[in-house]
């Protein structure tokens, strides 16, 4: 037997095989790459099991089919069976509880220098989430959010800075003096949990880890206003209010149900992202492009999946293939998964 690769939250590998071209991991194996166990009574985590009633399409010869595993539990799945990875999706109920119930869901990433960091460790305090990317301008606002932070004090909130990028070395440079948390989120695992689509994305979350002003576009700073239309301030007084002052940013009417749940085609571009970024680690340069490509097709407007594509295909994403992706952004009305933009009209370099 040889060995798999799983990707859910992080990329792990296990003894496996491919099989009739689905990835299969080895049953004594299951959990340790996905959480769930093989149990009499079905697929099990916790005291959730789910009955299996085709257990032969399931499990044989000792190893568990991921993709049926993750149709019998209501996830999707895209596999490249040809170097034997599979890329599962999380939960749904995860991000409906983000979205709609306004519960910040518990995760956790490594910084740059590869310790673990788990976002429930920082309750009890304002917080804000703030993605960002080497492929956007906003790697040049970290200062910004840093300045924020050191004259609203620590102990009142923690501002927590998440890399969108799949090389700590291509966003080191930009952290010089930053003393903020700095995530690397390779699998974009935020995007899936909160429903981003853009960069730069603020997540506000309160003490209890209520989402009190979900996904909006902003900035730290007005490197590019000019470019964007949007100052930074409005936002920044809006936060200092919220943490000195106690007021609210949004009824939680209004910030329920305010940001949109991703399509299906979307969580299948984010797993083909995935998929597509794994081959590319291991040089596997045309599985990787194919599905950075199917992914890019699925969710041309997202720039979670599209522009972070660009330098993983060898393209510039501040070049051409940039420009002609916000030109016709623009020309669609500016989507995103988020709360209205002040200036609708420009742009988010």
């Amino acid at each position: 037997m040889s060995l798999v690769t799983v990707i859910t939250d992080d990329v792990l590998s296990a003894p496996g095989l491919v099989k009739n071209n689905h990835v299969c991991v080895e049953t004594t194996s299951l959990e340790m790459v996905t959480g769930w166990r093989r149990k009499p009574e079905g697929l099990c985590r916790g005291e959730v099991c789910v009955p299996v009633r085709e257990p032969e399409a399931l499990e044989s010869d000792g190893v568990i089919d991921l993709e049926v595993m993750a149709k019998l539990l209501g996830r999707r799945s895209v596999s490249a069976p040809e170097i034997g990875v599979i890329a599962l999706a999380r939960d749904g109920s995860d991000r409906k509880n983000a979205l709609e119930g306004l519960r910040a869901p518990d995760f956790l990433l490594r910084d740059l220098d590869g310790r673990p960091f788990t976002f429930n460790e920082t309750s009890g305090r304002k917080r804000l989430i703030v993605t960002f990317s080497s492929w956007c301008g906003c790697r040049y606002d970290l200062p910004g959010w840093q300045a924020l932070s050191d004259e609203l004090g620590e102990d009142n909130i923690s501002i927590i800075l998440v890399a969108f990028d799949d090389n700590v070395e291509v966003v080191r440079p930009f952290t010089e003096g930053i003393s903020l948390p700095v995530l690397l989120d390779q699998q974009h695992l935020l995007s899936e949990l909160y429903a981003i689509s853009n960069v730069p994305t603020v997540v506000w979350i309160d003490e209890k880890g209520t989402i009190v002003r979900p996904n909006e576009l902003a900035f730290g700073t007005d490197t590019f206003a000019d470019f964007t239309g949007v100052s930074s301030e409005p936002h920044l007084n809006a936060i200092r209010a919220w943490v000195q002052h106690d007021v609210s940013p949004m009824d939680a009417v209004d910030a329920r149900g305010a940001i949109a749940d991703l399509s299906d085609d979307e969580i299948d571009a984010r797993l083909h992202f995935r998929v597509g970024a794994e081959a590319r680690r291991r040089g596997e340069s045309d599985v990787a492009e194919s599905h950075l490509r199917i992914a890019s097709t699925l969710a041309p407007m997202d720039f979670s999946v599209r522009r972070a594509a660009m330098p993983l295909l060898g393209e510039d994403p501040f070049g051409q293939e940039f420009l002609d992706l916000y030109d016709e952004w623009k020309e669609s009305g500016s989507p995103y998964h988020g709360l209205p933009i002040d200036a609708p009209e420009k742009g988010t370099r």
